[in-house]
């Protein structure tokens, strides 16, 4: 019975907090003169705009409208910036290849060799010279 009473207390608590903050339409800023917030410098100056600049954002310029020049150097910028990530990328991708094959081929080279004087060891019979000064001519 006791958390009944305690739920129906809360919920009433909630309400009352809701109907009293309803007008309530942005968050507390503080009265403090910070110099950081009251200086802002180069970008921070963009973020923030009036209210009626931000409601007609997207309303500026149609889709058709030309761009800016500086918005068409900052989008050649970025695709700049990717295409010289993509290039390093794809250099490191094909080094790294590269070293994974040439180790592959030394290794595979190796294993031949030590094979191949295995085999000649085997079947020297004493008899002729070594495999380098015994080759026959057809």
């Amino acid at each position: 019975m006791f958390w009944t009473q305690t739920v129906l207390l809360t919920c009433l608590v909630v309400a009352f907090t809701v109907t009293l903050f309803e007008g309530t339409d942005s968050a507390v800023v503080s009265d403090k003169k910070d110099v950081k917030a009251s200086d802002p410098q180069g970008a921070l100056q963009k973020i923030f705009m009036p209210e009626a600049d931000a409601s007609n954002f997207f309303k500026r310029r149609s889709r058709r409208a030309t761009k800016s020049q500086d918005e068409i150097d900052a989008e050649q910028r970025q695709r700049l910036a990717a295409d010289q990530r993509m290039r390093q990328y794809h250099e490191e991708q094909r080094n790294k290849f590269e070293n994974y094959a040439e180790e592959e081929n030394d290794e595979q080279e190796e294993r031949t060799r030590q094979s191949t004087e295995q085999w000649r060891e085997f079947h020297y019979d004493g008899l002729d010279p070594p495999y380098d000064y015994n080759r026959h001519t057809v």
